[in-house]
């Protein structure tokens, strides 16, 4: 049986969504000197973006599109809930600071998992909140080069998983929301 190696890896990256209709935007860039990095083989990048950067050595390019299969999905009108106003109502007031159009909000389903939506609307009697990602029906090109590549120590791997439980900030601290929410630098394709 082949023993699983995790790679710490360090990107600097541009990536552009596209949508059935053409249309190509930037949505994120890693600034200079500040890649993106993550370890591989623990889950913490879509499979198909590591699975394109794992090969690959320091100072290789890259420029490789993902589906939106291989990435967040197909968008899905299902996704879109259109939830009681008194569901974000304290003593009968709705908070304007944290629920409004575009803020990203955390839910917990029945059995207790934790997941973030986005506010669409918010009507007199209902919120509308879009469960979809919010890459979700796009596809993703990821253009950069790789800055480091090597096998990651064990203190590496750790502080990794600690980040994916949310013991220690970054993606996995942020439930799934906006790299802008938890202070990450870059997302690289965040579950």
């Amino acid at each position: 049986m082949a023993e699983i190696q995790n790679k710490y890896i360090a990107v600097m990256y541009k990536l552009y969504t596209s949508t059935p209709d053409r249309l190509r935007e930037l949505v994120e860039e890693t600034a200079e000197g500040d890649p993106f990095v993550f370890v591989s083989a623990l889950g913490m990048t879509l499979d198909a973006f590591e699975a394109k950067i794992v090969p690959l050595k320091a100072g290789d390019k890259f420029d490789f599109t993902l589906t939106p299969e291989e990435a967040y999905g197909e968008y899905e009108e299902a996704g879109r809930q259109f939830l009681p106003r008194r569901v974000f109502e304290i003593d009968g007031k709705l908070d304007t600071r944290f629920i409004y159009k575009g803020a990203i909000v955390p839910l917990n389903s029945a059995d207790g998992a934790r997941f973030n939506g986005i506010i669409t609307d918010v009507g007199e009697e209902t919120v509308t909140v879009d469960l979809n990602h919010p890459l979700a029906g796009r596809s993703l090109n990821f253009v950069g080069e790789v800055v480091e590549t090597r096998d990651a120590t064990g203190e590496e791997i750790r502080d990794a998983l600690n980040q994916i439980t949310g013991q220690g900030g970054g993606c996995g601290g942020c439930g799934g929301g906006s790299c802008e929410d938890c202070g990450s630098k870059g997302c690289g394709g965040c579950n």
